[in-house]
Order: structure tokens, then sequence, then C-alpha cells
């Protein structure tokens, strides 16, 4: 998964940059930004997994702008350094380009575990692989917070409730997930990296923060991942039928991304609670009117086709978020068209440009 080391610019050495990956013969790769922060320096450092995807950058770009300094490790699988050129001379901030499939060591002293194909393009084209990311990431996430005392948060997500019977799902709720599905590998790998956080903090006294991410959309999603918000607008600005799954009438909740970082931050607060936390926007809405409203802010002649739902495609989500507004005084703030706005107005330059 890792990539061949560019000889130009040569990296510095450091612990991981010379480390190389088992059975691959390739090193881990730093390629933007400077050497990675050392302890002694009086910013907080803090390691984002995936940090070059989609919610991973804008992460990252909250985390800096804070006043932290910050370590991106991805493998680009599906992140992008596009996504975080516009960071490329910030001092604080490096990008090692790594698979967390394979150990690695960073003195940090928060982790951020984003790290894992999301959509279901991209987690099935590869099952064996996205189940792995999930473990194994998970575990060096947690071993690595282990050895340097961090603090550390794992993305995890709404899929862990599966096809909901509960609705709104609480956190409470155990789900309802087909074990053995082609949708399993993203789903089951979530869930049991959770049950791994929980143990390492029960076993070990890690100190863990676990998030449930409920559907998110803004600028940087990729045009082709599979996900409605995308799809739909990149459809409509182009001119090609949308492309509806099922009738229609299933419902999504959609998060813009800038609260969803929010979210992130409180639940890493020093009195915030272990988790789960459910994150995500109540609001409602069926896949048929979020088409409406994409055709009609685009202004698009694009016309609708039905398609067959996919295998285990939940019916209905909606998270029920009364823990994340009691315990970290959060709720999104961002309404849907506002986001859909800004969402489309990135993926009109994105086409335009290409």
């Amino acid at each position: 998964m890792t990539r061949a080391p560019s000889r130009k610019p040569k990296p510095r050495a450091t612990k991981l940059a010379t480390k190389r990956t088992r059975g691959r013969g390739q090193r881990a790769r730093r390629s933007v930004g400077k050497r990675p922060p050392r302890r002694g320096r009086t910013r907080k450092q803090v390691l984002v997994t995936g940090g070059a995807g989609f919610i991973g950058s804008h992460l990252c770009d909250r985390l800096i702008a804070n006043g932290y300094a910050v370590v991106a490790l991805d493998n680009l699988t599906t992140g992008s350094r596009k996504n975080l050129e516009h960071l490329r001379r910030e001092p604080s901030f490096t990008l090692i380009e790594h698979d967390v499939r394979e150990a690695y060591d960073l003195p940090v002293q928060q982790i951020f575990n984003l790290a894992c194909p999301a959509s279901p393009v991209h987690y099935q084209t590869d099952p064996v692989a996205t189940w792995k990311t999930s473990i194994f990431g998970a575990v060096h996430a947690l071993e690595l917070a282990r050895r340097r005392g961090a603090r550390v948060f794992q993305a995890s997500t709404s899929e862990v409730y599966g096809d909901p019977t509960v609705h709104p799902q609480p956190e409470s709720y155990w789900g309802n997930v087909n074990p053995i599905g082609i949708r399993a590998c993203y789903d089951e790998g979530k869930r049991a990296a959770e049950t791994l956080f929980f143990d390492y903090a029960r076993r070990y006294r890690t100190d863990i923060r676990v998030a449930r991410i409920f559907n998110t959309y803004g600028p940087r999603m990729l045009p082709h991942d599979g996900r409605v918000v995308s799809n739909f607008i990149v459809q409509a600005l182009k001119g090609e039928p949308i492309t509806i799954y099922g009738d229609g009438s299933q419902t999504r909740s959609f998060c813009y991304v800038d609260d969803l970082v929010e979210g992130f931050l409180r639940l890493m607060a020093d009195n915030a609670p272990h988790g789960p936390v459910n994150l995500g926007n109540p609001g409602e809405f069926t896949v048929a009117e979020l088409a409406e409203k994409v055709l009609a802010m685009t202004g698009s002649r694009s016309h609708r086709v039905f398609k067959p739902l996919p295998a285990d495609d939940p019916t209905r989500r909606r998270p029920e978020i009364s823990v994340a507004q009691e315990k970290l005084g959060w709720k999104p703030t961002v309404a849907l068209p506002q986001g859909l706005e800004r969402t489309i107005a990135y993926f009109r330059q994105a086409i335009a440009s290409s």
C-alpha cells in the first residue's frame, strides 16, 4: 500500500522515515512540512492517521489553527496530497506516507485514528485490506498510545448499528449487522476496533475516546466514492442522470464536516467521556428529498434513474445525540442547504479545473 520513495527532495532521517515496511521493501515517506515535532517543543504534538483524507485533512486544518503541531499519517490510497497542499509551508505540519497496517512510532501526546476506507466503493474493493486496516490500525494506534502515554481517538461509524431496528439510534443500541455480508468488512471491522479500544482502556487504562460518525459531507470529498451527496452533486453538475438506489424512501442524516470536526475536538477534551458518542446531524431526509435539493440548488436538468438497493444497505439512519449535547455541549450548526451550497461550490470548481 505504501509507495516507492521519490528521490527529490530526500526526506530527513527519522525513526519512521527509515523504517522498512515488512514484506514490501519500501520506506515510509515524509513529504510535506518539516521534521516531525519533538517533545522538547511547546506545541502539543498530535498524530492524525488518515490525515490526507476528506475528514482527516479538515481535522489537520483545525488542529493547526488551534496551535498544535500535527503529523498526518496516510498511505494515500483514498487520501490525497491535494487536500494538504495548502499546509506545505506550515512549519508545524508534517505528512508521512505510511500504511497503518504496519507498526510505527512517533513522539506524540494525542492520536486521532481515522485511517480506513469509508465509502462502500472503496472498502468493498479489497475487503480483506479494509478489515486489516480497521483492526491492525486500531492495534497500532493503541500500542503507540500505551507506549507514549497518549490520549487516543477512534473514528468509529454509524455502520456499527447496521440496518437498525431502533430509530433514532442511541449509543446503547447494539445494532443489527450481517456479519458475513458484503459490508461486513467495514461494519464488523469498526465494531471489533471499538472492542479493542475498550479492552485497552480496561486492561491498560489507556485514555481512549470513541466517536460514532454518521453521514458527513463537505469540500474535499472524492467525486466518485459512492457517497450519496458527492454522487448527486457531481452527476447534477455534469448533467448526468441522478442515480437513486431503491425507491428513494430510505433516510439519511447529513452532518457538515466542520461540525463533525468540532465534535472531535470536544470529545478529546480532558473532561470528556470515553464514549462511544454519536456525532451526526439529527435532521433526517429521504434520499429522494436530497436529490430534489441538489437538482434545485445546481439548476441541473438531470433526470433521475432508479437502481436496485445494494445488499444490507440501511433503510433508516438518524443519530440520537443527547449524549453529545449533554456531555460535550455539542450540536450541529450548519443546516443542510448551507452545507450543500459550500459543497456544490467546491465540486463546481473541481470539475471546471479538471
